[in-house]
């Protein structure tokens, strides 16, 4: 399959960016040293998100469990009174997720779905008076309802109830991984009172934090061929692919976790990416670079030291492998600009 693959090499200072239960940064062994970890959801939630600023006409998808109130507006809009909605909701459900049992203004699980959706639900309903071929339906309108959802697309989506409305993901990610042993440590703070008495000592608050700092391996991969086929983005003009796969190449590279963004700002940009498009095969990541976690050795850094083993172990899946690529380019050799230029000239 030809699919294009980002390899990523990110430094981040004192951060948190993505938390266990307890408020923990999220670690994981590899190469039986403890690395900082980011899960691929933590990374994927904040790329979605950003690709909507850049085509907010192309990403409309929404996850959420609060589809309730835009079906009942639906159904009201299409005449239907208070008795009639509630037995239209727990027919819908039935396919889309139960009502929450605690709230019935949600639904119990999230769903991925975008206004178009709730809208074809709502007709559904309207002309059969239940909802029970909805799964055909939606193979049938599949052309309309994916003109706004390159984000369900890319991202994929689960309905646990329906499991014809699964939709493969066109884009995988890997959770990412230090480069390096990466150990968490506490940060000890205090507030003061500002309205305290001068006489009385001490602080108003005192507390304590976990945190780690370290250069990261990202790693995302797209099947371009899937993304293009009729059961994805195959609606779409091959222009608006090309947006559609730029946007989320930006999102990719620039966007961050937001965790503890105010007090551990953790806002930088990648050092190293390197861009490979392939036409055949499956995409594979560079992460065994770093089973032997990186150290700093006399003057080259962490970072550096990385990226020379990750491009040793590109060239060796390329001798040893004979991994060929259509396209291989890399920033900071060329700009951002030109690399996404250069990635979405191989879309169909």
């Amino acid at each position: 399959m030809k699919h294009l693959e980002l390899h990523i090499l990110q430094s981040f200072p004192v951060t948190c960016l993505n938390r266990d239960d307890l408020g923990s940064p999220k670690t994981a062994i590899f190469g039986g040293v403890q690395r900082a970890r980011v899960s691929s959801q933590c990374w994927k939630s904040v790329v979605r998100l950003m690709a909507r600023e850049y085509s907010p006409e192309l990403f409309r998808g929404k996850r959420t469990k609060l589809v309730v109130e835009p079906i009942t507006q639906g159904l009201i809009k299409r005449g239907f009174k208070e008795e009639e909605i509630a037995e239209a909701l727990k027919d819908i459900s039935g396919k889309i997720g139960e009502i929450d049992k605690k709230a019935a203004t949600k639904l119990s699980t999230l769903l991925f779905t975008t206004d178009q959706e709730i809208d074809l639900i709502c007709d559904t309903y309207a002309k059969n008076r239940n909802v029970k071929d909805l799964d055909k339906i939606f193979k049938e309108d599949h052309y309309n309802i994916m003109k706004d959802a390159a984000d369900i697309a890319l991202f994929g989506r689960m309905v646990a109830s329906s499991p014809e409305l699964k939709i493969e993901g066109a884009a995988v990610f890997s959770h990412a991984l230090s480069t390096h042993k990466a150990d968490n440590e506490i940060d000890y703070f205090t507030a003061v009172d500002d309205e305290q008495e001068e006489d009385i000592t001490g602080a108003g608050h005192i507390g304590t934090l976990e945190f780690n700092s370290a250069t990261y391996y990202r790693f995302c991969a797209v099947n371009m061929d899937e993304l293009s086929d009729d059961k994805h983005l195959g609606v779409m003009s091959k222009e608006e692919r090309k947006e559609v796969l730029a946007s989320f190449i930006r999102s990719v590279l620039l966007a961050v976790p937001i965790a503890r963004r105010n007090s551990m700002n953790g806002n930088t940009l990648p050092g190293y990416v390197l861009c490979v498009v392939r036409e055949k095969g499956h995409p594979v990541q560079l992460i065994n670079a770093f089973e032997k976690p990186i150290t700093q050795y006399k003057d080259s850094g962490i970072f550096d030291r990385s990226k020379d083993a990750m491009l040793t172990e590109y060239d060796n899946l390329e001798k040893n492998w004979g991994m060929t690529a259509a396209l291989k380019a890399a920033i900071p050799d060329i700009s951002l600009d030109k690399l996404i230029e250069k990635a979405t000239a191989y879309v169909d």
